[in-house]
């Protein structure tokens, strides 16, 4: 079947949930962005956060790596630090990285965050994934995402990051309990925040912890982990699947698979073939090609494209970037990553071997009943 007459809703869903596919669906984490001349003319007129908060330029830019790549989910144009601000931290966006003017630092400042509306303060969101349905039609996904509760508090203490994360570590160390209630009131947050995205449109959400790799399997157990958990397991009765994704945590995948989430997207330092090992079947995988071989040659970016299938033989796997796409990147050769993506051919072997582990998975009422005799 033609990619552009295909149902990638579906094709999307059934991978998310590790069903047999005909293909890996494949998108681009920051795939709408500067890497794209669209996106910069745009960018030309408007400021950052007016494109996020316009419902009608935040399309615009969501829907330009559909048309220029054909990826097959649309992921809806924003920033993590939306349900900061939101909560009442003061947001400024320079060219030089997100700025939270008002950190977190004591219970009294955690006491002036506030659990908000998303139907209100953030109903822009809302809006804008409206509006890439709308124009996308029935069959393409589209994707809505929030920041884990541990990167969002990586921000919300630091003010401002690029991975040094003194201050948060400080308080994980001196104040512990602290950081749990912060913890615990952005996943109160981001619960609400991510059913209005869905309940918008959004066929499935991710949480992007980038930071959870800062942490010991010990820390992210006792920390990060359960107010993750708390937001997929509350996020995850709305019916929509939902995918972590972490970076540098291959030695947090046996915990990462306690999460609840349906989908584990991991980066370039853990082979796939790996992480399904560690995970198991139950669990899909997204990735996990290293951003920076887009930057190399159309040749190059498919084979990288290929071989992340060839290892997970096309079970529960979504094709996509280790993290997000680099601005330098050449759209031709990002055009070939998804290309050869989507036209991977899975081997017969290949897609009984699939329906075979989703028989495991999932078997039928009568199978389940013989077993309840065996037993």
């Amino acid at each position: 079947m033609d990619v552009a007459t295909q149902n990638r809703k579906q094709l999307f869903l059934r991978a998310c949930r590790s069903e047999p596919v005909e293909r890996v669906p494949v998108w681009i984490m920051r795939q709408a962005g500067r890497y794209l001349p669209e996106y910069r003319a745009l960018r030309e007129k408007h400021s950052f956060l007016e494109v996020c908060k316009t419902p009608d330029l935040a399309a615009e830019v969501s829907l330009q790596p559909f048309h220029r790549l054909g990826v097959d989910a649309i992921i809806v144009f924003s920033d993590i630090l939306i349900v900061a601000e939101a909560m009442g931290l003061r947001l400024d966006v320079p060219d030089s990285g997100p700025v939270l003017g008002n950190p977190v630092n004591s219970a009294k400042d955690l006491d002036h965050l506030r659990v908000f509306d998303p139907n209100d303060a953030t109903r822009f969101l809302g809006d804008a994934i409206r509006a890439i349905c709308r124009s996308a039609g029935p069959t393409i996904p589209v994707l809505g995402f929030a920041a884990a509760p541990w990167t969002l508090a990586c921000y919300m203490v630091e003010g401002q990051t690029r991975g040094e994360l003194v201050k948060i570590k400080q308080m994980l160390y001196t104040a512990p309990d602290l950081l749990r209630a912060l913890l615990d009131k952005i996943a109160r947050a981001t619960v609400p925040y991510l059913r209005a995205q869905i309940e918008a449109g959004a066929a499935a959400v991710q949480l992007f912890d980038t930071w959870a790799g800062e942490l010991s399997q010990d820390e992210y157990d006792a920390f990060a982990l359960p107010a993750t958990q708390r937001v997929i397991e509350e996020v995850r009765k709305g019916g929509a699947p939902v995918i972590l994704y972490s970076k540098g945590t291959s030695h947090l995948l046996s915990s990462l698979a306690k999460s609840g989430a349906d989908v584990l997207s991991v980066d370039w330092r853990v082979p796939l073939d790996d992480a399904r090992r560690v995970v198991g079947h139950r669990i899909a995988l997204q990735g996990n090609v290293d951003p920076r071989i887009l930057l190399t040659r159309e040749d190059i970016a498919a084979g990288a494209a290929r071989a992340a299938i060839s290892q997970t033989a096309g079970r529960g796997h979504i094709l996509n970037l280790g993290h997000g796409i680099l601005p330098n990147t050449p759209v031709e050769i990002a055009q070939a990553f998804v290309r050869a993506g989507q036209e991977y051919q899975l081997t017969a072997t290949e897609v009984n071997s699939s329906e075979a582990s989703t028989t495991e998975l999932h078997p039928t009422k009568d199978a389940g009943a013989e077993a309840g005799r065996r037993a």
